[in-house]
């Protein structure tokens, strides 16, 4: 893709959630909620502190975040839909499987 967010910025996609519930029942579009879940794309550089030094985030492509519920802006862009927010709009990252296993 070729886009690059700028400062402290973060690119996602959401991660959609499963169209049935563990009963069975299959939810239409109208009644589901977008989901808080999504995988980051692409991070900018950073923000810049006082002194002008950049701060690196601590997010990276790849990564499997939680976000708040009116977080950031949506955008399209090569025919996905996708959201531009400020690292400080996620919660936290989703650890893999395999790494809590091992914990």
């Amino acid at each position: 893709m070729a886009f690059r967010p700028l400062g402290d910025r973060v690119l996602v996609r959401r991660v959609e959630e499963e169209e049935k519930t563990r009963g069975g029942i299959i939810i239409p579009d109208t009644a589901k909620e977008k989901p808080q879940e999504g995988e980051v794309i692409a991070v900018g550089p950073g923000a810049r502190d006082e002194n002008g030094k950049v701060q690196a985030l601590d997010v990276k492509a790849g990564d499997r975040i939680l976000f708040g519920k009116w977080s950031g802006t949506e955008v399209k862009l090569e025919g996905q839909d996708l959201l531009i927010m400020k690292e400080s709009d996620i919660l936290g990252v989703l650890e893999p499987e395999a790494a809590r296993a091992a914990a």
